[in-house]
């Protein structure tokens, strides 16, 4: 007996010492992108008790990413898996009762996602539609009787005999887009469907997009967006519409705006309608930022409720009790939840901080549900008490146990012109203090984007293989105010080049940076910036240029962005020199002297293939050390789970022969 007591004393000594002996940790790798799960789209259940949020894993046997739905209690004690299917599923929405849950899937061998319908107490989802063509997007009535939905119009220009799709025919100023391809006629309209008879009725027809259909309140009508100018292609001029939620109606056009009116939201009495609206009344609207506007249904001019606040907002959210308006705001390397008071218009930020909100939803008692993400947690899903978030999910548990990141702080760099630049810097974890590290700038794209305060795969894998890395805010960035993003307008490769040169110098300076072990890298418009910079100066050793362009002339035509050349530089056959003074990169290719990779995605329609394959023979001819790297079927993003691990490989594999010497 004794023996016995003796053993399990033992036995339990022994187990509670290796429960507190700590998980070693160890540096990020390129497979740990298998491991990662992305938290999407939360939806609060009627009751507020519950929160539906879609979550995306990597399926390594299919190469593929599948989302599954799960729902999570509000105090965040339980945690309840709704589907588990190889089809995958998504835009999981409440019944207004509360007591279904509808989902988008493709399941059962079908082409096209159909909505589905399950009882959130249990059983299996049954099938509700039969649609023929894409849903873009679908709501239900405040009854829970109907639904509108946003379809797209169908293509019968597939044989249904021999399977082969006749030609294209186009005569579209937009005639192509990446992902959606070739454009030829057909359009988004809206449709009706009782959930009771299945029937589908048709709300809207013709030429135009009628999208981001919202009911309202007492289910009488519908708000919606189009943009109904003589050629929508040519402008971004879409503008709020209503329409009665019967078959027959007539459409009824709220604003006026020049300019752009997008993501209306009702407000819970139906008396007003909050929305975006563009800055500019123009036809281009890049370097513009929203602004969060109210319009009063009863007659008037709308309340621009943030227009002094100079900062990007967006998701409009009404509290339930219609006084406050909820929004996030883009602000120099943050993203922060804010809210107005309506009709006072008084601003307060609700909570902030060095880290990324977004998916704001509005909950009972003013509170709020949104994703966040930090430096070193990727997105997970949080309440939001009194201002005070509050951890819902722990999805990023597993992942996070084993790994050692980079540390992560923001810094102020000035260029040479005076500018004053915001940047972030990571710091590998195995970097040495004191020591001079080889240092990689890692450039976004957009242009009109910001690197934040959040979790960023790729730099933090980047400094996982021992570099420090550098994210610019270049001018042409948002979050700094509508002059900073506009100030590369019509003039790229200039501005933004000073800045990125401006920030190594200071991380030079400061000590971080070995000058000798320089590279830079980017996708989209970092890749873009990635070739305008080798041109402009040599300290770079290395660089990774990913579906970039340089010889910016060649770009009229192939790629999407037909209305942002002749808007902002003009026809190439009357504005020749500006277009050639833009595509410097390529034109004095032979000033390049930095050994570089180009990568790009095969049916790339943003950014075509062609802009990498230019640079890599211009480089290739000149003797330059380089390489091209062109994804198999893959669009301007690249998503199969293999070629995202691919594209890290390389860039380390790449930025390690030409700026860590074989003595380290």
């Amino acid at each position: 007996m004794n023996r016995s007591i003796l053993f399990i004393l033992l036995t339990i000594s022994t187990l509670a010492s290796l429960a507190q002996t700590p998980v070693k940790k160890r540096p990020m790798t390129p497979k740990d992108i298998y491991r990662l799960q992305t938290v999407s789209d939360p939806q609060i259940s009627p009751d507020g008790k519950w929160i539906t949020y879609g979550l995306s894993t990597v399926d390594t046997t299919k190469d593929k990413r599948n989302a599954d739905l799960w729902m999570v209690s509000w105090d965040g004690k339980e945690s309840v898996q709704l589907t588990n299917s190889p089809d995958g599923e998504s835009r999981a929405r409440f019944s207004p009762d509360g007591k279904y849950i509808s989902f988008v899937s493709a399941r059962q061998g079908a082409t096209k996602g159909q909505i589905w319908l399950m009882d959130r107490r249990g059983g299996e989802a049954k099938k509700l539609t039969d649609l023929k063509t894409d849903l873009e997007d679908y709501v239900w009535s405040p009854d829970g009787k109907k639904i509108a939905m946003a379809l797209r119009d169908p293509d019968y220009a597939d044989s249904a005999k021999t399977k082969v799709r006749k030609p294209y025919v186009l005569d579209r100023y937009q005639f192509k887009a990446d992902v959606k391809g070739y454009l030829e006629k057909g359009s988004v309209h809206l449709y009706l469907y009782d959930v009771a008879t299945k029937k589908l009725d048709t709300l809207t027809t013709g030429l135009y997009d009628e999208t981001s259909p919202v009911w309202s309140p007492d289910g009488s009508q519908l708000a919606f967006v189009s943009n109904r100018t003589e050629d929508p292609d040519k402008n971004q001029n879409t503008n709020i519409y209503v329409i009665d939620a019967r078959k027959g109606a007539t459409m009824k056009q709220l604003t006026t705006w020049t300019g752009a009116d997008n993501n209306p939201a009702w407000s819970p009495d139906g008396k007003h309608i909050a929305y975006l609206r563009s800055t500019a009344s123009s036809n281009f609207l890049m370097y513009d930022q929203p602004v969060l506007a109210v319009l009063d249904l009863e007659g008037g001019e709308p309340m621009l409720l943030s227009k002094t606040l100079d900062r990007p907002v967006r998701n409009p959210t009404w509290t339930k009790d219609g006084r406050t308006i909820g929004v996030l705001v883009q602000d120099d390397r943050q993203s922060y939840v804010g809210q107005y008071t309506y009709p006072e218009g008084k601003f307060a930020k609700l909570t902030g901080g060095n880290r990324a909100f977004s998916n704001l939803e509005a909950a009972p008692a003013d509170n709020w549900v949104a994703l966040l993400s930090e430096p070193q947690t990727p997105g997970e899903l949080y309440a939001i008490e009194n201002g005070t978030p509050r951890r819902l999910t722990h999805v990023q548990d597993d992942f996070l146990a084993p790994l050692e990141l980079a540390t992560v702080e923001g810094f102020t760099s000035k260029s040479k012109d005076g500018a004053q630049v915001s940047n972030v810097l990571y710091r590998p974890v195995n970097g040495q203090a004191g020591k001079k590290m080889p240092t990689i700038f890692y450039i976004h794209g957009g242009p009109v984007s910001q690197d934040e305060f959040s979790f960023d795969l790729t730099r933090q894998l980047l400094a996982a293989g021992g570099y420090a890395v550098v994210a610019v805010n270049y001018r042409g960035s948002n979050g700094r105010g509508l002059d900073y993003t506009k100030a590369i307008y019509a003039d790229w490769g200039n501005k933004e080049v000073l800045d990125i040169l401006g920030a190594a110098d200071y991380v030079v300076e400061k000590g971080i940076a070995d000058p000798d072990r320089l590279g830079i890298g980017g996708w989209s418009y970092g890749g873009i910036l990635t070739n305008y910079t080798i041109a402009t100066d040599t300290r770079f050793k290395a660089a990774a240029s990913g579906a970039g362009s340089s010889l910016q002339l060649s770009m009229y035509g192939i790629d999407q962005y037909a209305n942002q050349y002749e808007n902002e530089l003009g026809t190439p056959w009357k504005n020749t020199d500006k277009w050639l003074k833009l595509s410097y990169p390529f034109l004095k290719a032979d000033r390049i002297k930095t050994p570089t990779m180009f990568m790009a995605s095969e049916k790339d329609f943003n950014v075509p293939v062609a802009g990498s394959e230019q640079m890599f023979q211009a480089l290739r001819s000149l003797g330059i050390p380089t390489q091209l790297i062109i994804y198999p079927g893959q669009f301007h993003g690249i998503t199969v789970p293999s070629y995202q691990k691919d594209r890290v490989d390389r860039y380390l594999q790449w930025f390690d022969k030409y700026l860590k010497p074989k003595t380290l």
